[in-house]
């Protein structure tokens, strides 16, 4: 039994569109991986400086939530057409899990 196996050529256009998207994909997602590794620094710096503890924890858990922030919208591909429900669930369930965090946290702490 042969299968039809159709042969599809790019065009020269549409080879040099998919290559500037490439390359501008490739481009953002080094930046971000740059400044992830910058904020990491940051986080060991502030804690290697021995800062007080009220200063540094702060620091670190916001450098922290905007890290994950990046990483889900860049590494994970978020930033694409095609992913708005799945992003409603993601950024829906953090949402839930801050307030829950911060519901425990404030019966605690009173």
């Amino acid at each position: 039994m042969a299968h039809d196996i159709e042969i599809i050529e790019k065009t020269p256009a549409e080879y040099s569109y998919k290559k500037r998207r490439s390359d501008r994909l490739m481009r953002s997602q080094l930046m971000m991986f740059a400044l992830m590794i910058f904020m990491t620094l940051i986080s060991f710096a502030a804690v290697q400086a021995g800062f007080s503890a009220y200063f540094v924890v702060p620091v670190v858990l916001l450098l922290a939530a905007v890290q994950v922030g990046l990483q889900l919208y860049y590494f994970m591909h978020m930033s694409e057409k095609g992913h708005g429900l799945v992003a409603f669930f993601m950024y829906g369930g953090m949402l839930i899990a801050f307030l829950t965090v911060l519901a425990f946290v404030t019966i605690i702490w009173w």
